[in-house]
């Protein structure tokens, strides 16, 4: 692992705790776009405290969660025990540019608040491509980053077309601020990383500051 990577997994760990308890409910368009889909395998990348996967593990038979920090992969073991679905839920330490997943293996995945999070493009895209490479014929997944069309950036003067790389301080109890790596898409820019990867688009759009594309398995033809 590079030390940018590292850098995000110790900051991850440092905060696990915290961070899982204002982490409680899912996301309104994670739920959106679980409504109706059903699988037999699940995949939730960057899961953070679990609480996506339990969605997948409401419409999958079986869910693999893969994050990079282990502090977080506790709270998302702790979580599906106290709420009863452990059973049908794996937590693997993993990098979302590697993962530990077999070809053709998801039938139904969610990628999301974490593509943001590695620290270039040829990361970042190869990701997407890891993904691709998952996702089973017919497989769909939901892939999301943090956008320059946040609240945030509402007084800023920020381009259109691209993004740009900053960071967002974490504030722990007693004050302590850690700061955290991300890459801020634009959501042009969001776009052509998605073209530039092995999956092909559905559908792409913004909401809630963030943005959003459907993306399939199917693979681009020249």
């Amino acid at each position: 692992m590079d030390r940018s990577r590292e850098r995000t997994r110790e900051v991850y760990d440092r905060i696990a705790e915290h961070f899982s308890s204002t982490r409680e409910h899912p996301w309104p368009e994670v739920e959106d776009f679980l409504a109706d889909r059903s699988g037999g395998f699940g995949l939730d990348v960057g899961c953070g405290n679990g609480r996506h996967a339990q969605g997948l593990a409401a419409c999958c038979e079986r869910v693999v969660g893969v994050d990079a920090s282990r502090g977080l992969l506790a709270t998302a073991s702790a979580r599906a025990t106290e709420r009863g679905y452990a059973d049908a839920l794996d937590l693997v330490a993993g990098d979302a540019s590697r993962l530990p997943v077999a070809t053709g293996r998801v039938d139904l995945a969610v990628y999301v608040a974490t593509l943001h999070h590695l620290p270039d493009r040829d990361a970042r895209v190869r990701s997407l491509d890891e993904l691709a490479r998952v996702l089973a014929s017919g497989g769909t997944a939901l892939v999301s980053a943090w956008s320059t069309a946040h609240d945030t950036f509402a007084d800023a003067s920020v381009d259109d077309d691209e993004g740009f790389d900053t960071t967002v301080d974490w504030t722990l109890p007693g004050g302590e601020t850690v700061p955290r790596f991300y890459h801020v898409y634009s959501p042009a820019e969001f776009e052509r990383d998605l073209a530039a990867s092995a999956l092909a688009v559905e559908d792409a759009f913004v909401a809630s500051g963030n943005c959003y594309s459907t993306v399939t398995s199917e693979r681009k033809t020249s």
